[in-house]
């Protein structure tokens, strides 16, 4: 879709990180008023904050399965399940 519609030359790493942030506060804004926002609504705004985060890990060269895992080993390393289980607790409090 980007390739035939020449939309590439637009898509700098600053700009689909400005388009990230724009759609997860339209993903928020679902929110806003009612607990239960219109599933078909928040799935829209979510596909266009994956879309971007994909396009951008892309542009970077980055494979999105590992910068995740690699994240969630972080996680791991810095909430530790006997520590951590049940509380939101910021880690350097744990």
């Amino acid at each position: 879709m980007v390739a035939e519609r020449e939309w590439d030359q637009f898509h700098t790493p600053e700009n689909l990180a400005k388009s990230i942030t724009i759609e997860a506060a339209e993903l928020l804004e679902c929110f806003q008023w009612h607990r239960d926002a219109d599933l078909s609504r928040v799935q829209g705004e979510l596909a266009d904050v994956l879309t971007y985060c994909c396009l951008l890990a892309d542009k970077l060269d980055l494979d999105i399965g590992r910068i995740v895992l690699d994240k969630l080993q972080e996680t791991r390393a810095k909430y530790p399940v006997d520590k951590a289980r049940g509380r939101s607790t910021k880690h350097d409090r744990l």
